[in-house]
């Protein structure tokens, strides 16, 4: 995607990721300050990781102005709006899946773009949707999301290859981001809705050769508690 397409599906994703990052901020009691920096560096993270491994540097979100203005813009309106934004952990993980899906989109597109193979496009377009999150996460004092049992870096991982596939078949990128972008989305919701997991390893319990894992009771993330 190019043009101004191009720059409004990465604007939009800058958005969403930051208004997440800026909410997990909020949900710390973190300040005006902390709810911004999060909100910035889960907006602007992955982009920048991207940039950096296929060589586009200095970052093209600290050379352009718009990127940064609206990551900024975007957390503040959720600092001083968020008493409307109840339930902030539904509204972080729908805004999260929205930035996934069209992060990972647009960052696999660059990836061609800058003539890296299939595969190595299709692991820095999962880098680019997953490390805005990653980097929330770990600035919020919570195990990444990526490091748990939930599908989220599956997700992303697959929305590239949808990705690499719709280019293949020559879709036009706008609708290729798009149509990845929503297919990541609904595979991040309803992976929270159903509670789909990854494996993890069975905890053995006392005098249990096999072991078994305990398994807490399940409730719906996107509800609230």
């Amino acid at each position: 995607m190019g043009g101004n397409a191009g720059l409004i599906a990465d604007l939009i994703g800058v958005a969403v990721f930051a208004a997440s990052g800026a909410s997990a901020g909020v949900a710390k009691r973190l300040d005006v300050f902390g709810v911004v920096f999060v909100g910035v560096v889960a907006a602007l993270g992955g982009g920048i990781i991207r940039d950096l491994l296929i060589g586009a540097i200095p970052p093209y979100a600290l050379t352009h102005w718009p990127y940064i203005v609206v990551a900024v813009a975007a957390s503040l309106l959720l600092f001083w709006f968020h008493p409307q934004f109840d339930r902030l952990r539904r509204t972080v993980l729908v805004l999260d899946a929205a930035g996934l899906g069209l992060f990972t989109a647009t960052g696999t597109l660059l990836a061609r773009d800058a003539g890296l193979p299939i595969v190595g496009a299709a692991i820095i377009g999962m880098i680019t949707g997953i490390g805005g999150g990653l980097m929330r996460d770990v600035l919020t004092g919570e195990i990444p999301i990526v490091l748990r049992r939930e599908i989220y870096a599956v997700a992303s991982l697959f929305g590239a290859a949808v990705v690499l596939t719709l280019q293949f078949t020559e879709v036009p990128r706008a609708a290729n981001v798009t149509i990845t972008a929503v297919i990541v989305f609904a595979i991040r919701i309803v992976s929270l809705r159903r509670h789909w997991s990854a494996p993890t390893p069975r905890v053995a319990g006392p005098g249990d050769a096999t072991g078994s894992e305990e398994r807490p009771a399940r409730t719906d993330p996107l509800q609230p508690p």
